[in-house]
């Protein structure tokens, strides 16, 4: 996809309230020069607890770090900054997220409609846990409007959406779900990680929450493990705030710290993981091996339309099938020497795995499984050329 369409202008956030470019927010959002020192990079406040001046005088509103954090504060503003919402909320990780969010906006015998494809580890947390608390979930294929509709209940009271889907590569239309879910009396969470808040802002497309596995592309250097939460609501996110301080999964000062360096370079390291996801696409549609790639960059794909319309670029993401099934889809994750066979996405190594039999297991024998010839991609920023020959290689 070469379509690199505006996302539009920041909206206000204290210092930064003039600045609308994507990486000057990245940098400069929530992060200050520190006041005493002048250093321009965040401190990692390794620290439990706060000097109180008087009791229940907390000194700049910190008491303990479960509750609050100064790291974790730069990086929660950035978050907010990046995404155009009001309250970022940072995680243990991902899942940690999705669970303290979900536990806040449903009870038992709520409802919720996920991708029919969607993240193993996300349909595990619905199929697992949150459906023995109560909770009632029905997977339906979100980029048909029909079907949506015809899944929502008086109970509903949420879409979980995935855009693109992991590891399908669906493209679900956000603008068309908000207004469908709104209309219902829910609220629209969508999951943002493999777009990121660089090529993708459902907040600004109508979308309640998003929600990101800040280990993948925020992070992006397989370093660290965490999740966030970003709101378009302020009650919504106050409600999430208490639940994040009561459930107690939050973020350390040291991986908030890892995330808010990473984020610095988000926006070229996404140009180069999309100029590269594309190359190889390109050799991928030609290989007589290959029977399917699933891009949404490619004109045949049937979301193209609206993740042009969406989206920046297609994103660094690739999943292909093979004609020879499963066995050979794991041949060729066993044989590559520059993609490495591992689990996660969107770090700057690029990545191969088979999602049938890795980060999509728990999913077998659902309504959610993934076909067994499927093989996924997490382009790197390597070049290009190198990545290309090791695919080749692999292939033959």
């Amino acid at each position: 996809m070469t379509h690199r369409g505006s996302q539009g202008g920041a909206a206000p956030l204290r210092d930064t309230a003039d600045i609308a470019g994507f990486e000057t927010l990245a940098i400069h959002a929530g992060q200050e020069p520190d006041p005493t020192t002048g250093a321009v990079v965040p401190p990692i406040y390794q620290v439990s607890t706060y000097k109180q001046d008087g009791v229940g005088g907390l000194r700049g509103g910190y008491e303990y770090s479960r509750s609050a954090n100064p790291t974790r504060t730069a990086l929660e503003e950035c978050l907010a900054a990046i995404e155009h919402g009001v309250r970022g909320l940072a995680f243990a990780s991902g899942l940690a997220a999705e669970d303290a969010l979900l536990r806040t906006i449903c009870k038992p015998g709520d409802h919720v409609i996920i991708p029919n494809d969607a993240y193993g580890g996300t349909y595990r947390l619905f199929a697992k846990v949150l459906q023995p608390w109560g909770v009632a979930y029905d997977p339906v294929p979100l980029g048909d409007l029909d079907a949506v509709r015809a899944a929502i209940r008086p109970e509903t009271v949420a879409i979980w959406v995935e855009t693109p889907t992991n590891p399908l590569l669906g493209i679900a239309d956000i603008a068309a779900l908000a207004q469908t879910a709104h209309s219902a009396g829910a609220l629209l969470i969508v999951d943002n990680t493999f777009a990121s808040p660089y090529l993708q802002r459902p907040l600004e497309l109508g979308a309640d929450v998003v929600a990101h596995s800040t280990t993948k592309y925020l992070g992006g250097h397989s370093d660290v493990v965490g999740g966030a939460l970003v709101v378009a609501d302020a009650e919504l996110g106050e409600r999430l705030a208490f639940h994040q301080n009561a459930m107690g999964a939050i973020a350390g000062p040291f991986d908030a710290w890892l995330t808010l360096r990473g984020i610095k370079t988000l926006g070229v390291r996404m140009d180069r993981h999309c100029a590269n996801a594309e190359k190889i696409v390109e050799m991928l549609v030609r290989h007589p091996k290959v029977t399917q790639v699933l891009y949404p960059g490619l004109p045949d794909h049937p979301g193209h339309e609206i993740a042009v319309k969406q989206m920046k670029a297609g994103g660094g993401m690739v999943s292909f099938r093979l004609r020879a099934g499963e066995d050979e889809a794991v041949r060729v994750c066993e044989r590559t020497k520059l993609f490495t066979l591992g689990e996660s996405l969107g770090g700057v190594e690029s990545l191969i795995e088979h999602p049938g039999r890795m980060t999509h297991a728990s999913a077998a024998g659902s309504p959610l499984e993934v076909p067994a010839d499927l093989v996924r991609l997490s382009v790197g920023i390597e070049d290009a050329v190198d990545l290309l020959a090791d695919l080749e290689q692999a292939l033959t």
